[in-house]
């Protein structure tokens, strides 16, 4: 029956038919899994100097963030709208192609779950530590050079004024709100292969709906952190061990411990 119905098709219908049926799973695993398997072999150099070109990337979801609150009246819809400039440092890392670690907390780990084995392991440790404190890099110089020159007062103000609400979180807060922003990142990757040119409205949609639900995403939350650091607003202590390491445990879990498992559960029999 299916044979019969494409004989009837021209191969340029036929074409337009495929462009409409959507990937299966086991497709967009393959994917993403080799675009994780070409990050694992990549030389640390490479993967160093993109994570910090990533870090200052994601220094823009503050920026752009603070501006707009900044700019806006003070009513309740504000944060909705200011909230969508939480998305730019996403899309300048993702459509990019830079190395931001809650990506790797999928794309590296199902090499990983296909593979089991020390030497993949290490390869994900390498990869994980690396781009970790290369994004951490990033978003220190960047907040620091925005204190230093970059910025206006009144801007300087607002970056403080929003870098305030993730500092008001408790440790077991940022842990807590730490799993649905690694979660919804990890949704990211694996709904890019099958996006077909959406590929700005999902990454803006999901990115914002982490931005206005309060959720911690570790790397935007350290350009809060060290902001609010070197303008002496907080202590180190509560800059890394109360906001970033959990923020950190919290992404993992969420883009590794369930989103990771669940994906590889899915296609593991199709395999």
């Amino acid at each position: 029956m299916e044979e019969s119905g494409n004989a009837r098709l021209s191969e340029d219908e036929q074409d337009e038919v495929q462009g409409h049926v959507p990937m299966r799973a086991p497709v967009v695993y393959e994917v993403v899994r080799r675009q994780g398997e070409e990050e694992l072999v990549r030389p640390i150099v490479s993967l160093w100097w993109s994570g910090i070109a990533a870090g200052i990337g994601m220094f823009a979801s503050l920026t752009a963030k603070g501006l707009l609150h900044g700019a806006l009246p003070d009513t309740p819809w504000r944060p909705l709208v200011a909230n969508f400039g939480y998305s730019i440092g996403f899309l300048i890392v993702m459509l990019g192609r830079l190395q931001l670690f809650t990506e790797n907390t999928i794309t590296a780990v199902l090499p990983l779950l296909a593979h089991w084995s020390r030497s993949n392991i290490a390869c994900v440790a390498r990869l994980w530590s690396v781009v970790f404190a290369a994004n951490l890099l990033g978003t220190l110089l960047t907040a620091a050079v925005t204190l230093a020159v970059l910025s206006p007062p009144a801007h300087l103000a607002a970056f403080v004024e929003v870098s305030h609400e993730f500092a008001a979180l408790s440790a077991a807060e940022c842990l807590w709100r730490g799993i649905p922003a690694g979660f919804f990142v990890a949704l990211i990757v694996w709904m890019l292969p099958s996006a077909r040119g959406s590929e700005f409205l999902v990454i803006v949609v999901l990115t914002w709906l982490i931005g206005v639900g309060g959720y911690a995403h570790v790397i935007v939350g350290s350009a809060e952190a060290f902001l609010l650091l070197l303008a002496g607003e907080i202590g180190l202590l509560k800059a890394v061990g109360g906001l970033i390491l959990p923020s950190l445990v919290g992404n993992v879990i969420g883009g590794t411990v369930l989103f990771a498992l669940l994906a590889y559960a899915q296609v593991r029999e199709e395999m």
